[in-house]
C-alpha cells in the first residue's frame, strides 16, 4: 500500500517551495490512511457529500428562471475548481488541495443564493444564532452536518481554505497567512460573533489564495454571459475601458487574468495580479453589481423572498417546540442525524442548517406545506 501511495505522491517532486505537501496535512480527529494522498481523499469526501449533490438546483444567480442555459451553483463551483486548477498546475502548486477547497468552497450555500444568506443572516441574529456566512456553513456541513451530524474529519487545509474563499472581496495580492488549527477554529468561531470579522480572514495556504482569486474570475464574465441570455443587458453596455484591458467574452476574461496572475505570480510566495488587470477587475464587478446583480430581482420579488424565509422558520420551529414529529423536517432531517448534533444544536440552529441545506425546488415545496 506504501509503495502505491508513493506512486499517488510522485509529482510532489515537481512543486515549487510554496506549494503545501501531503505530509502536512492536519485533521481534528483521528483517522485510518489509505492508498490515497490526504488532500485527494477530501476530494472523494466532498464530491460523495449530500451537500455537494444539493449543488445542482441551488441559485448561482437567476432565481425562479425558465432558461435552462442559466447557471446553477454547480456549474460555478465546477468553473471555479477548473480555472483554480489550472493556474495551481502553472505555478506547480498542490491541484488535489486547490480542487477540494474549490469543489467544497460553496456547500453552505443558501436557496437562492446571496438573497438567501441575506434573509438568513437576519434571521439568525433575531434568534441569537450569531452572524450567518454561507462560507462558514460550508466549513459547518463538512465539519458537524455531513454523515448524519458526525462530520467528515476534512483537512484543516481544506477547510481553512473553504471559509476564506469570499469572492465578493477584492484584492491585488493574495498572501497566505500561517495559522495554527487553534488559529482556524478560532478564526471559524469568530465569525458567528463579530461583525465583518469574515471579511478579516486569510487562508493559511497559498493553495487557498488561488482558489479566493479563482471564485472572483469563475463569475465575473459568466454571469454577464448568463445575463445575456436573458436579455438584462447586452455585450455592448461594458465600457471599452474594461474591454480593451479584460476583453469582452467569459472566455477572454477568463484568459486575461489567469495569464496576468501566472505572470506576477511565477515562483513567489504570494499571488498578484497586475495594477492594469486589478483595477480593470474592480471597474467589471462594479458594472456587474449595477447592471446585473442589483437588478436580477424586483422588490416584489425580494419582498415575497423575505416573507417566504422567515415564514417557514417560525413554522418548522414551531413545529420543533412542539415536537411534532410527522414533519419533513424530522422524516427527512432530524431523525437521521446523530445524538451528538442533536444534544449540541439548540433548536434555532436546527432549523437554520435545515433552510441553509435546502435547494431552491425543496424550500418552495416546504414553504407551500405551511402557507396559511
Amino acid at each position: 500500500m506504501n509503495t502505491v501511495k508513493e506512486n499517488m505522491l510522485k509529482y510532489e517532486k515537481l512543486y515549487n517551495k510554496y506549494a503545501t505537501l501531503d505530509k502536512d496535512a492536519i485533521r481534528l480527529e483521528p483517522y485510518e490512511e489509505d492508498i490515497r494522498p490526504n488532500y485527494y481523499r477530501d476530494i472523494d469526501r466532498i464530491i460523495h457529500s449530500s451537500s455537494y449533490t444539493r449543488y445542482m438546483d441551488k441559485t448561482q444567480v437567476f432565481s425562479l428562471n425558465d432558461n435552462d442555459n442559466i447557471s446553477k451553483r454547480m456549474v460555478h463551483v465546477q468553473l471555479v475548481s477548473k480555472i483554480a486548477r489550472t493556474i495551481g498546475r502553472a505555478l506547480s502548486l498542490n491541484e488535489d488541495l486547490i480542487e477540494a477547497i474549490a469543489l467544497g468552497h460553496d456547500l453552505g450555500h443558501t436557496p437562492f443564493g446571496h438573497v438567501g444568506e441575506k434573509i438568513l443572516n437576519e434571521i439568525s441574529l433575531k434568534h441569537n444564532e450569531g452572524y450567518f456566512n454561507h462560507n462558514v456553513q460550508s466549513v459547518r456541513e463538512l465539519m458537524v452536518l455531513e454523515d448524519n451530524g458526525l462530520g467528515k474529519n476534512i483537512c484543516v487545509q481544506v477547510l481553512d481554505g473553504i471559509l476564506c474563499h469570499n469572492g465578493e472581496l477584492d484584492l491585488q495580492e493574495y498572501k497566505p497567512k500561517k495559522k495554527s488549527v487553534e488559529d482556524f477554529l478560532n478564526d471559524f468561531n469568530s465569525c458567528y460573533t463579530e461583525k465583518n470579522y469574515v471579511t478579516t480572514l486569510v487562508p493559511m495556504t497559498l493553495e487557498g489564495c488561488v482558489v479566493r482569486i479563482s471564485d472572483i474570475i469563475g463569475y465575473l464574465g459568466r454571469d454577464i454571459e448568463d445575463a445575456e441570455k436573458i436579455g438584462m443587458i447586452k455585450k455592448e453596455d461594458i465600457p471599452e475601458n474594461i474591454t480593451k484591458v479584460l476583453g469582452n467574452t467569459n472566455k477572454d476574461i477568463v484568459n486575461t487574468i489567469i495569464l496576468d496572475l501566472i505572470s506576477n505570480s511565477l515562483g513567489k510566495s504570494y499571488i498578484k495580479v497586475s495594477d492594469k488587470v486589478f483595477n480593470a477587475i474592480k471597474e467589471l464587478k462594479t458594472f456587474n453589481y449595477i447592471n446585473i446583480y442589483n437588478k436580477c430581482h424586483t422588490k416584489e420579488e425580494l419582498d415575497n423572498f423575505e416573507l417566504m424565509f422567515n415564514t417557514l422558520y417560525e413554522k418548522l420551529l414551531d413545529i420543533l417546540y412542539k415536537e411534532d414529529k410527522n414533519h419533513n423536517i424530522y422524516t427527512n432531517y432530524l431523525n437521521n442525524m446523530s445524538e451528538k448534533y442533536l444534544k449540541n444544536t439548540t433548536k434555532e440552529r436546527i432549523v437554520i442548517d435545515y433552510i441553509a441545506g435546502m435547494t431552491d425546488d425543496y424550500f418552495i415545496r416546504e414553504y407551500k406545506n405551511y402557507q396559511d
